[in-house]
């Protein structure tokens, strides 16, 4: 890995294609080629010092203002289109860090040009696209690259209310692997509120969480 390699701060890595893209749980993520921003960004900050607050949540908001007014967050890392009560994935970021060592990988993957129809049979249904013509895909990486930038130095205040604006979740009744309840937004350190049904609230750390109330 070019990161433990010792590759420099901002060093970006793209790709035209993606036929086998790992998301979170091993999902795979399928990009025809030349139809999306696929990118890795390694990020590294001085040694000892803690990694950028709200991270995973700065670059979502990045991602969303780049594909436009209608993206919206899905806790923990998807930029969606809703449709309907339903949420179809536009982009999904992924973090992969080693704290002790002072650095982190971004990556994103952003349908700007995909064809629905050329996805595998599976991702059809769930997928979303910017619409953009192929030739748009180089000009969104360049905005989604600046974009990055001006997101990841701002304060933590400033990350945490542009998230909450975008928020698909909040007032939802979801589920995860524990439990079920009513989405209530995020708390200071970016985890998931949610409303018990039997009383009292808990907040998620990590973890995947599926709506409830899609008709």
């Amino acid at each position: 890995m070019l990161a433990a390699a010792g590759a420099p701060h901002g060093t970006l890595v793209t790709a035209a294609e993606q036929t086998a893209g790992r998301g979170r749980q091993g999902r795979r993520w399928s990009a025809p080629a030349g139809s999306a921003v696929l990118m890795s960004l390694l990020l590294r900050w001085a040694p000892g010092a803690p990694p950028p607050a709200l991270l995973p949540l700065a670059a979502a908001v990045a991602v969303c203002e780049v594909a436009g007014e209608q993206a919206r967050i899905k806790w923990p890392n998807d930029i969606v289109l809703p449709s309907g009560r339903a949420l179809r994935k536009l982009a999904g970021v992924l973090i992969e860090s080693r704290p002790q060592e002072a650095w982190a990988v971004l990556g994103i993957g952003l349908n700007v040009a995909v064809d629905l129809r050329a996805l595998p049979p599976e991702l059809r249904d769930t997928a979303a696209t910017m619409g953009r013509p192929p030739e748009q895909v180089e000009p969104t990486l360049r905005l989604l690259l600046a974009t990055l930038e001006r997101r990841l130095g701002e304060p933590p205040e400033t990350t945490l209310a542009a998230w909450r604006k975008r928020d698909a979740l909040c007032g939802r009744d979801v589920a995860w692997a524990a439990g079920r309840g009513r989405a209530e937004g995020i708390d200071g350190a970016g985890r998931l509120v949610v409303a018990l049904g039997g009383g009292g609230r808990s907040a998620l750390q990590a973890g995947e969480v599926h709506l409830l109330d899609v008709s």
